[in-house]
């Protein structure tokens, strides 16, 4: 079995893709039991709160893997290679 070798950059970047995923998956699973389950008023509004706030990391997300945060990124990654040549 061959070890994976990650450098810093490159764990880095899976990390980020994992939790990304996680907001992601997290945000429709809230948004499904909301649709889906009966609960108490009391749980109810604390799943309003969570909602609220993977709303907003989801926008997050969002915004970084399709904005100018992962266009960035990919600017300096191409400079980092040229510079290492």
């Amino acid at each position: 079995m061959a070890a994976v070798r990650l450098t810093a950059g490159k764990s880095r970047d899976i990390f980020m893709y994992i939790l990304g995923g996680l907001i992601v998956a997290s945000f429709f699973a809230v948004i499904i039991v909301l649709l889906t389950v009966s609960m108490p008023t009391a749980n109810e509004n604390m799943l309003y709160i969570l909602l609220g706030a993977l709303v907003a990391k989801f926008g997050d997300v969002v915004s970084y893997f399709y904005g100018t945060s992962k266009s960035s990124s990919d600017k300096n990654a191409m400079i980092e290679q040229q510079l290492n040549k």
